[in-house]
């Protein structure tokens, strides 16, 4: 169905959600895809059904063989803020979140290789053709770690960054761990996910996580887009096998590893005060 999107999308593309809740849309115009997500109201943060609506453009996109490069974008101001901040809040009072919910980013997908909240940002890897990301406002969290599944990162320079997990006494669970420290190197990894700062998309380019600036992300982005999109398509499927076969290796392992992690860190009395503490803007009492 057609739907209506905060973003004003470039002539010829028409925006189509990709399931009844609206919250994610695919529009396709000469073989490039737009795929925004549009919940400019909450930044793009991640809820459920945000989640859900993700996983299934990946799944839509992998069937629509029209399509040569896909630009991941976020409606209003922000990319993606990260986990919906009543996440956090539900994490403090009605404990972890087992992945019963067929919602719920601790699922398993039916391949076993991710969790739902992994999946949004492996799709991007798993998709034949090459994905650019572009990046405003925010991307913290699992909003940065959806955009490092991107093979290429555009950024408006003010852009704020952080692998923001560790803020809130978890870890950065959504394939950030396999991805990161091949993007940047492994010292500076370490320091960004130990302190959880945020930093701009300049320091963020220096490092090595935005691969161009520019003050219309997304406009820059649809022109790189459209250039390879203007390539022969076999060999641009052919390049990204090639690229990719060794950034996959040892993916399934890593994966299933930070699942382990994040389970025996959900609910227990030091992440639950880190919570409480930010709520409520104090230092937190911590144990050892």
């Amino acid at each position: 169905m057609t739907a209506t999107s905060t973003t004003i999308l470039p002539e010829g593309f028409v925006a189509e959600s990709v399931d009844a809740s609206g919250r994610v849309t695919i529009a396709v115009h000469d073989h490039v895809a737009i795929v925004t997500f549009d919940r400019a109201d909450k930044r793009n943060a991640l809820d459920g059904h945000q989640f859900a609506a993700i996983e299934a453009a990946g799944a839509k996109l992998k069937t629509m063989g029209d399509v040569r490069v896909v630009v991941l974008h976020g409606a209003g101001a922000s990319f993606c803020a990260g986990l919906d901040f009543s996440g956090f809040a539900a994490m403090a009072g009605d404990g972890p979140d087992t992945g019963g919910d067929p919602n719920s980013p601790g699922r398993l997908t039916e391949s076993g290789l991710t969790h739902l909240g992994q999946q949004v940002c492996w799709v991007w890897q798993e998709l034949e053709v090459p994905v650019i990301a572009a990046m405003q406002g925010h991307a913290l969290g699992g909003g940065l770690q959806i955009a490092l599944g991107a093979d290429i990162r555009v950024a408006h320079p003010d852009t704020q960054l952080s692998v923001r997990e560790v803020h809130w006494g978890i870890i950065p669970d959504m394939t950030g761990t396999h991805i990161l420290d091949r993007l940047v190197r492994p010292d500076v990894a370490r320091e960004l996910t130990y302190t959880a700062r945020v930093l701009d998309a300049r320091e963020g380019a220096d490092i090595g996580l935005i691969t161009k600036l520019s003050e219309t992300p997304l406009d820059d982005a649809l022109s790189i887009a459209r250039e390879i999109a203007g390539r022969n398509p076999h060999a641009i499927r052919a390049a990204k096998r090639l690229l990719s076969s060794s950034f996959t290796q040892g993916a399934g392992t890593q994966f299933a590893a930070e699942r382990s992690e994040i389970s025996a860190l959900v609910g227990t009395p030091n992440q639950i005060e880190v919570i409480q503490a930010n709520l409520e803007k104090r230092v937190p009492v911590l144990h050892d």
